[in-house]
């Protein structure tokens, strides 16, 4: 059972990783850049130490990422306004049009990997899904 479920999640995140990588590229965004935006979207002007905080990764991983969304028009850099040494992302038009245009995207992801599950299949899928993650990062006694 072990290897059957190692083999059919990897190959599902996989396919997920694949699908939203060409999906989020035609709009100038590399998979997994969406969830900085999705920050930055509910609160703009955000530094990196706090996108990293929020999203659980390195201040360089952060700096990175806002480098390549800059290069891509998507955010600038500012001043903070009280600390000299910080900088704040900002959202530039583009970024913030991107908002409904990503939606759009998850949405039409999320039908194609669901579409032959019903409602309480998927509802029983995500729970399950919730379940693995808690299973491992949960620690046991």
């Amino acid at each position: 059972m072990g290897g059957e479920f190692q083999a059919a999640f990897w190959a599902a995140k996989r396919a997920i990783g694949a699908a939203s990588e060409e999906a989020y590229q035609r709009h100038g965004v590399r998979a997994g850049q969406q969830f900085l935006l999705y920050e930055l979207w509910a609160e703009d002007g955000l530094t990196p130490g706090e996108l990293a905080k929020r999203l659980g990764l390195a201040v360089p991983t952060v700096t990175r990422t806002a480098t390549r969304l800059e290069a891509a028009g998507i955010l600038r850099r500012e001043p903070h306004p009280t600390d000299a040494r910080l900088v704040q992302l900002r959202l530039t038009d583009r970024g913030r049009e991107l908002k409904d245009i990503m939606a759009a995207e998850v949405a039409k992801l999320t039908e194609k990997a669901l579409h032959t599950l019903d409602e309480a299949d998927r509802e029983r899928f995500i729970g399950y899904l919730n379940e693995v993650r808690a299973n491992l990062t949960t620690p046991t006694v």
